[in-house]
C-alpha cells in the first residue's frame, strides 16, 4: 500500500493506494470526521457490481448512506446534471451531516466535486476513483466544473477532496477502451516528467495490458505521485508549474468540443493533442522527429488513435480558442524540449498550429 500526501497547509489530504483495500475505507473516514451520511454519486454499473459491499464496509462503520444514480457519459457534467443531484441531496438530507464520496470515473469526480463545493457553501467529499484516468489525474488535486455548449470544464471551481481513496482492484473490470484512454493521462506523466517511467511503459506494455496488478499499483503511485508534488506547489496554477498538466490538453480538448464529445473520448482526444503538441514542438525546433515518433508509437501501443479523421480541423481551431489557458488572443501551450523536459510556450502561430492539427489528420 502507499501513502502520498498532497500539502496544502490546512486543507492538505492523503492519497491512499493498494489492492484489497476497501476494508480500510470506514476507518480511513473516521479518521476525518468528515460526517455522519454519506451521499454516494456513482453509475448503475458500479452500484450492482461493488455497491453492496461500500454500502456494507461504510455501515459496520456507523455510516448511513444512499446512492446517487448518474449516467456514465459527459453528459452528466452539466448544469443541469448538477441542479438535479443537487435538489435530490437537499431532499436526502433532512437533519443529517452529510458528506459526499465520488465512486466512479472522471466524470463523476468532476460532478461530485462541483456538486460538494456549491451545497451548503461547500461540504467535504472524498474520492473513490474506480478507472485508471481518474486513479492517476482527474480524483488528485480538486479541479471541479461542468461543460458549457461553448466549451469543456468552463464552470468550476478548486475545491480539494478530504481524501482520495485509490483501489487498484478496481482496475481488473476495465474494458480496453478504458484502459487505453487511462493510458493516455499515464503516458503524459511520462512524457513531461518522468523519462524512466516512460522507459518502463515501452518495455511492460504486455504487463499493462494484461492489467498486471503490481504494474498497474506502480504506475498509479508514480503518477499520483508526480501530480501530488505539482499541485502542492502550484494548487491553482499561478506559478505556471500546474500548467505543465495540460501537455496535450488544448488541441485535446477541442477534439473533444468539436467531435460534440461523441468521436473521441478523453484520454482519446488527449492523445491526438499529445501528438500535435509534439509535432508543434519540432516545428519550432524544439525536438526532434525521433522524439515525435517515440511519442505517437508509445501511444499506438497502448491502442490510442494517433491520426484524427470524422473531426473538421477548422472546427477545432475554433473550439482551441475557448481554452481557459487563452488570454484574450495570447495562446498559451504546453510543449516539448525532449521527453521528461517540457516548456511552455506563448504566442504560437496560429499557422502552425494548424499545420500540426493536420499532421493528425488521417
Amino acid at each position: 500500500m502507499h501513502g502520498i500526501k498532497v500539502n496544502l497547509g490546512p486543507r492538505s489530504y492523503d492519497i491512499i493506494i493498494g489492492r484489497g483495500i476497501l476494508n480500510r475505507l470506514g476507518q480511513e473516514l473516521l479518521k476525518l470526521r468528515v460526517g455522519t451520511d454519506a451521499y454516494i454519486i456513482t453509475n448503475l454499473w458500479l452500484k450492482n457490481k461493488y455497491g453492496e459491499k461500500l454500502r456494507q464496509e461504510l455501515r459496520k462503520n456507523g455510516f448511513n448512506s444512499h446512492f446517487k444514480i448518474v449516467p456514465d457519459s459527459e453528459k452528466s457534467k452539466s448544469l443541469e446534471a448538477a441542479g438535479l443531484v443537487l435538489k435530490e441531496l437537499a431532499g436526502w438530507d433532512k437533519s443529517r451531516k452529510v458528506f459526499i464520496i465520488a465512486f466512479g470515473g472522471g466524470v463523476i469526480g468532476d460532478l461530485a466535486g462541483f456538486v460538494a463545493s456549491l451545497y451548503k457553501r461547500g461540504v467535504s467529499y472524498v474520492q473513490i476513483p474506480t478507472t485508471l484516468l481518474a486513479q492517476v489525474d482527474s480524483s488528485i488535486g480538486g479541479k471541479t466544473a461542468v461543460d458549457l455548449d461553448l466549451g469543456k470544464n468552463l464552470v468550476g471551481a478548486f475545491y480539494q477532496p478530504r481524501l482520495v481513496f485509490s483501489e487498484v482492484n478496481f482496475l481488473k473490470s476495465l474494458d480496453k477502451k478504458q484502459l487505453a484512454s487511462g493510458m493516455a493521462e499515464v503516458i503524459k506523466y511520462a512524457v513531461i516528467k518522468d523519462r524512466r517511467l516512460f522507459t518502463l511503459l515501452e518495455n511492460k506494455y504486455k504487463d499493462v495490458l494484461r492489467k498486471e496488478p503490481a504494474v498497474l499499483e506502480k504506475i498509479v503511485a508514480t503518477c499520483s505521485a508526480i501530480k501530488a508534488g505539482i499541485v502542492s506547489r502550484d494548487e491553482k496554477e499561478l506559478s505556471g508549474l500546474r500548467t505543465l498538466l495540460n501537455f496535450g490538453h488544448t488541441i485535446g480538448h477541442a477534439v473533444e468540443a468539436a467531435g460534440g464529445y461523441k468521436a473521441y473520448n478523453h484520454g482519446q482526444a488527449v492523445g491526438l493533442g499529445m501528438v500535435a503538441a509534439a509535432d508543434l514542438s519540432r516545428r519550432l525546433g524544439l525536438v526532434d522527429l525521433g522524439t515525435v515518433l517515440r511519442v505517437s508509437d508509445l501511444l499506438r501501443l497502448y491502442g490510442l488513435p494517433v491520426k484524427l479523421k470524422g473531426v473538421p480541423i477548422e472546427k477545432i481551431i475554433r473550439a482551441h480558442y475557448r481554452d481557459k489557458k487563452f488570454i484574450g488572443k495570447e495562446n498559451k501551450l504546453v510543449l516539448l524540449r525532449g521527453i521528461g523536459r517540457p516548456k511552455i510556450v506563448r504566442n504560437i502561430p496560429l499557422s502552425l498550429i494548424k499545420e500540426a492539427v493536420k499532421t493528425v489528420r488521417h
